[in-house]
């Protein structure tokens, strides 16, 4: 049994935020109903690739859910969503601001229903403020944010970051908000509304940057590999690929010149004597440092780093990190039986609970899979059912 076994959630979101979000809360134990529009479903159902016709992007993000299918332009189909709302703790939607007004399934009317509610809204930008009605997907977020424009080679264009961040940024600070607002509701009964955008999601994170710009007006800039303020802190290439180099502080530093590469005048260099003399000097220090290591394989230069504790690490490729023996050991390659796909990889759980840990209870839902399911336990006939089938409720 889960943390969050209590918990009710209903799933309105479709794409990557809103279902990372969810998937979490199932994770964690929480009943996930997941209703998806009428007929498609989820736009992710369409993205491949596809394992036996089932997209494995929305199987990676829809794990522990029940799923449903309803029409919710359907005045039945409104109703089916206000049975479910009755008995719920959570609602998770990613609607365009202004959508679930006009749906009639907003907050404002969902909390008559049930004032316990915790109602929590994903959108691009927010409910609020001059770009609210603005349609925002992850890319725009990194531009509006900054964060593109720190991101890649120095002297290059703006680069968009490798994942999707701002997509999981915005699920994850939904999901504490809803984890707070919980505790909340447990406290005193009250619900009450969460309003999350990608934009602010991802832009909370850049606090060394902001730090950077608040307190001395620098503006940052793309810097590949390296840190904003420590040196060497950077990747640099080797005889047979690449390798990670963190002696960030000064006894990291002086190991390095005297037992890595056998550099002892560095540690007396005006240069590079102090942290800040290494930043400063940033671009000499590299260029040195990568004559050096362009000598030797990979590995000579990992172990020897190892051997004086200062952190190392190769850069690898996703299929390699995805077979690393420690990754591996970590859990965090899990499989799961699927009913149409069959035994399917799936990402495991990136917390460790001692008495609660995550688990994953069932794969996506099929499209509609648990439709007749759920009326059911709200007590809606077979005979209503097959009359919500005929009129293309669900």
């Amino acid at each position: 049994m889960g943390a969050l076994s209590k918990m009710k959630v209903i799933d309105l979101t479709q794409v990557l935020s809103g279902p990372y979000c969810t998937m979490v809360l199932g994770d964690m134990g929480a009943e996930v109903i997941k209703v998806e529009k009428y007929p498609h479903g989820d736009d992710t159902r369409q993205m491949g690739p596809f394992i036996e016709g089932e997209s494995a992007c929305y199987m990676m993000v829809n794990r522990n859910k029940k799923g449903m299918r309803v029409n919710l332009k359907h005045e039945k189909g409104k109703q089916i969503l206000y049975r479910l709302v009755e008995s719920a703790d959570v609602l998770v939607e990613n609607f365009r601001p202004g959508v679930a007004a006009k749906l009639g399934i907003d907050y404002e009317t969902l909390k008559e229903i049930n004032p316990g509610l915790i109602y929590c809204s994903i959108s691009g930008y927010g409910q609020t403020g001059p770009y609210r009605n603005k349609g925002g997907f992850d890319i725009m977020a990194q531009g509006l944010s900054g964060i593109m424009s720190m991101t890649g080679e120095q002297g290059g264009e703006p680069v968009k970051v490798g994942i999707a961040i701002h997509d999981i940024a915005a699920a994850m600070t939904a999901l504490y908000h809803i984890l707070v607002a919980y505790i909340h509701k447990l406290n005193i009964g009250e619900g009450q509304y969460i309003d999350i955008s990608l934009v602010d999601s991802g832009l909370a994170w850049t606090v060394w940057e902001a730090a950077a710009y608040f307190g001395a007006g620098e503006i940052p800039r793309p810097n590949g590999t390296r840190h904003r303020v420590s040196a060497p802190y950077q990747g640099f290439r080797t005889q047979d690929g690449s390798v990670l180099v963190g002696a960030a502080n000064q006894k990291l530093w002086e190991k390095f010149c005297l037992n890595v590469v056998g550099k002892p005048e560095w540690i007396t260099d005006p240069r590079f004597r102090e942290g800040v003399d290494r930043q400063a000097n940033v671009d000499t220090l590299a260029q040195l440092i990568q004559e050096i290591f362009i000598t030797k394989p990979s590995q000579y230069w990992l172990d020897k780093m190892e051997a004086e504790g200062i952190p190392c690490g190769p850069i690898l490729s996703y299929d390699q990190a995805l077979q690393n023996e420690h990754i591996l050991a970590r859990d965090m390659v899990q499989e799961v039986e699927h009913p149409v796909a069959g035994k399917v990889k799936t990402l495991g759980f990136p917390g460790k609970l001692s008495a609660t840990p995550g688990h994953i209870y069932r794969p996506a839902p099929t499209l509609g899979q648990h439709s007749e399911e759920i009326l059911q336990s709200l007590r809606f006939s077979a005979e209503e059912i097959k009359q919500l089938q005929e009129e293309d409720v669900i």
